[in-house]
């Protein structure tokens, strides 16, 4: 199967051992000799209104992928394991 990654970019994440909805793939990590994608990348959920940022993101290994589908993307996580922080978060909380 291939997919652009402008279509894996539409596709919202869900996490299949509790059923939270982590958001929408923004980014993809690649091995830049191999070309093979080796983790997606979700944005963490709002602070204080959405007007603070954002807290950590999720970087998610490929191998927890389980099914995308047309709409969604099922992984297999703690979502407390894959949280990376922001780069540039200037904010404390």
């Amino acid at each position: 199967m291939s997919m652009k990654f402008t279509q894996l970019q539409c596709k919202e994440v869900i996490c299949v051992s509790d059923g939270r909805r982590l958001g929408f793939i923004t980014d993809v990590l690649v091995e830049v000799p191999e070309g093979n994608v080796c983790a997606i990348v979700v944005p963490g959920p709002c602070r204080i209104l959405g007007v603070a940022g954002r807290h950590d993101d999720y970087v998610i290994p490929w191998n927890c992928i389980r099914r995308i589908g047309p709409d969604i993307v099922l992984v297999d996580v703690k979502c407390d394991d894959c949280r990376v922080p922001r780069k540039g978060s200037a904010l404390p909380f």
